[in-house]
């Protein structure tokens, strides 16, 4: 068993924690509290482990440390949408990938945009995935290319889909999905935050970043 050095400890937080209490401050780091109470916040540790340590550095929104996201810049994720932000995702944007606005995506997904020529494994046959607004991602589901979701479709966890559900509006399972229940439109409740972010992006900026960074 490893001795314990309390203060030893304290001292090596101690440089990250004053660090962290500066630079929190700034306002480059403004989405650190103006993400707070969204459904994937920035908090500090998250920034600076993927922007300053490198980390899944490279997308514009927030990726845990277990997730891999591929082609980034194929990808436009909404506002207050980060895939990827759950632990075990992959995200692979070799096509092209559009979620909308306030989409979750849970733990363990997995987001296919291309998929291998079935005849030259060392090529790939590029989709287009498009995943619409409010949606919901339950744990483990695979979405294959080609796949559109309208909005309000909620797939249901360890679900492959392999065709899409452009009307929305209902709850989708199995493999392959099916729908297994249409859903009232009258109750669809359509949040928005006070200030909305596209990943560390205000939305105000969002265009002109899309436009110089992004090829979707």
């Amino acid at each position: 068993m490893m001795p314990e050095f309390p203060m030893l400890r304290r001292l090596a937080r101690a440089p990250y924690a004053a660090l962290s209490r500066v630079l929190k401050l700034h306002p480059a780091l403004a989405f650190i509290e103006e993400t707070k109470g969204h459904a994937v916040p920035i908090t500090y540790d998250i920034w600076f482990r993927q922007q300053i340590l490198g980390v899944n550095r490279g997308p514009y929104w927030p990726v845990h440390p277990s997730s891999v996201v591929v082609g980034w810049r194929n990808i436009l994720a909404g506002v207050d949408v980060s895939p990827g932000y759950m632990p075990g995702c992959y995200i692979q944007g070799l096509g092209r990938i559009e979620i909308g606005d306030y989409t979750r995506v849970s733990a363990n997904v997995g987001i296919m945009s291309s998929n291998h020529d079935v005849y030259d494994l060392a090529s790939h046959d590029h989709g287009v995935v498009k995943i619409g607004r409010y949606c919901w991602l339950s744990m483990g589901v695979l979405v294959m290319p080609g796949v559109t979701l309208g909005d309000f479709t909620i797939v249901g966890a360890g679900s492959v889909v392999t065709k899409s559900f452009p009307e929305g509006g209902c709850v989708i399972a199995g493999n392959p999905a099916r729908v297994i229940k249409q859903l009232d439109r009258s109750r669809f409740v359509e949040r928005r935050n006070d200030r909305e972010y596209h990943g560390y992006i205000r939305k105000e900026e969002f265009p002109t970043f899309r436009d110089a960074m992004l090829n979707v």
